[in-house]
């Protein structure tokens, strides 16, 4: 239905694409914001380089492993050094508040309109900052569950106790057995609740979430909405970046904005009532704050 092509297209020319971002939030009845990978690596959640040899050098140079990312993919001979290795990453990704101000910047902007987040991250950070666990709805998962890997039951567990023991008391890249977390029903070990295959268990909160979005949207159809795009790549456009904008082609009263390195476009379609932002999120966030005089 939509075509790529790249559109900056705006409505006075006198203003910057951050001015007119700034004035569709402060014109916005609501404020959908939908988030990808983009947005926590420019808060400094970064996977691979300089971080990731601070905390996993020793998995570096034992098991050649290049960054966190591959890394949860290794095939560690036993689950002694799988979750050595996923401990130190949850802890590190899920329970420590990301090092720059970016989601700070984003819930001050959005902090006096209703607001949702959509995201397909899972390293929690929008409730570190202080968003509201009932306006998140993390499709994908969260670093601080568990399930059964099998599995057994349509449950998840926190996590959040066993892994700071675990990092705590690993030694040579292998936690003690006794720490191994196993299915409370069938026994079988644990595994991460992170959308990679059929065996995802959405559980209640997952269905929770999913209901409360989808009243959000139904409660503001036809109203002045900004769909605001975050770090969306191209690998699972069709979560965020396609219903937005089918859902600003929709409603006419409706803005889509995107900001985005490497991939601020919109469709011609709705090119009139787009926003496009080509650059580095946190710094565009924090030049919007200040466009808009948030506190």
């Amino acid at each position: 239905m939509f075509s790529r092509t790249s559109t900056q297209t705006s409505t006075a020319a006198s203003l910057t694409p951050v001015e007119r971002l700034a004035r569709a939030l402060d014109a916005a009845d609501a404020v959908v914001v939908g988030a990808g990978a983009g947005l926590s690596a420019s808060a400094g959640m970064t996977y691979d380089g300089e971080r990731f040899e601070r905390f996993f050098s020793d998995f570096r140079q034992k098991y050649g492993i290049r960054d966190m990312y591959s890394g949860g993919f290794y095939p560690f001979d036993t689950l002694e050094e799988y979750w050595a290795f996923w401990s130190r990453l949850i802890l590190l990704n899920r329970y420590q508040k990301a090092p720059l101000p970016v989601y700070d910047d984003l819930l001050a902007l959005v902090r006096g309109k209703d607001h949702f987040v959509l995201t397909t991250n899972v390293d929690h950070q929008f409730q570190l900052a202080g968003f509201s666990k009932e306006r998140l709805f993390y499709t994908q998962g969260d670093y601080g569950l568990w399930q059964c890997m099998e599995p057994c039951h349509p449950k998840t567990y926190d996590n959040e106790q066993a892994v700071r023991q675990m990092a705590a008391a690993q030694k040579e890249m292998k936690i003690p057995t006794e720490l191994i977390p196993r299915c409370p029903v069938c026994g079988k070990p644990m595994t991460m609740n992170l959308r990679s295959d059929s065996t995802f268990v959405q559980d209640e909160g997952w269905y929770a979430a999913a209901g409360r979005y989808q009243d959000f949207l139904r409660r503001h159809k036809g109203k002045r909405v900004l769909f605001l795009e975050l770090g969306v790549g191209g690998n699972t456009p069709a979560i965020i970046k396609y219903p937005f904008w089918q859902m600003t082609l929709q409603n006419r009263r409706a803005t889509y904005a995107c900001i985005n390195q490497n991939e601020a476009y919109a469709p011609p379609q709705i090119a009139a009532r787009s926003i496009c932002i080509p650059a580095d999120i946190g710094d565009a966030l924090a030049a919007c704050r200040e466009a808009s005089g948030c506190v």
